[in-house]
């Protein structure tokens, strides 16, 4: 008889996820109830891609295709045996973040999609814009986009709001990394903005216990970087 239970298959999560990944290397995996997140580092900039399976359904997400596209067809392969990509989400219109996406969607015929105002900024056409309060959805998942703008104009944030001891979890692109808001070279207007943004619709919503996964180098959580906020509002950046 098929089994026509909906509900995700067990899993034993005896892997320590740590998020520390090097370019060349493998993925590291983290398992929720319902999503599985694979982080890759790819590039001469060492991006991160993230790579988001509906443990429910089988459709997948990619969070910015930076570099590296046989490395990412890896990735999404890890997830997928056929290679199934369903949506690419990039979460800024900056260069080493989107290196891949064209070659990328024409492998996979993945929609892409990206914050409003930094949709024509990026050279492969956008299947959907967003912009903050939207939601996406990965399979049964939400993720939820946030506005943050500063480092660019139109750059996202997402968030997945994982039930019980999953917890939250945040992708935040080049906006907020562990020590720190995302680069504004220097321009007063562009840091307020985006340190206004981060304060509010980051910290302003989440526990502390809410990972954060950067766009570069090491993860973090909320309540890490939390009593720095006024730190970095003083010194500007």
């Amino acid at each position: 008889m098929m089994n026509t239970d909906s509900s995700p298959a067990p899993f034993a999560n005896n892997h320590q996820y740590t998020g520390d990944v090097t370019v060349g290397g493998p993925s590291d995996v983290r398992e929720l109830r319902t999503l599985t997140v694979r982080k890759a580092a790819v590039g001469d900039m060492d991006n991160n891609a993230y790579l988001l399976t509906c443990r429910v359904s089988g459709a997948q997400l990619l969070i910015d295709a930076a570099a590296d596209f046989p490395r990412l067809m890896e990735l999404v392969r890890e997830g997928s045996a056929t290679g199934r990509l369903d949506t690419i989400v990039t979460t800024h219109a900056h260069h080493d973040h989107v290196g891949a996406l064209s070659a990328m969607v024409a492998s996979t015929d993945a929609r892409t999609v990206a914050g409003a105002a930094d949709a024509p900024d990026i050279p492969t056409p956008t299947t959907q814009t967003v912009s903050h309060g939207d939601v996406i959805r990965v399979g049964v998942n939400d993720l939820e986009v946030v506005g943050l703008r500063g480092h660019t104009p139109g750059s996202i944030a997402l968030i997945f709001r994982g039930e019980g001891a999953d917890g939250d979890h945040v992708f935040t692109g080049d906006s907020l990394f562990p020590g720190g808001v995302g680069a504004t070279q220097g321009d007063a207007a562009r840091f307020e903005s985006l340190i206004t943004d981060v304060e509010q619709r980051l910290f302003g919503v989440l526990d502390d216990s809410a990972h954060v996964y950067p766009g570069h180098g090491a993860d973090t959580t909320i309540g890490t970087e939390r009593p720095h906020l006024e730190e970095w509002r003083e010194r500007g950046w």
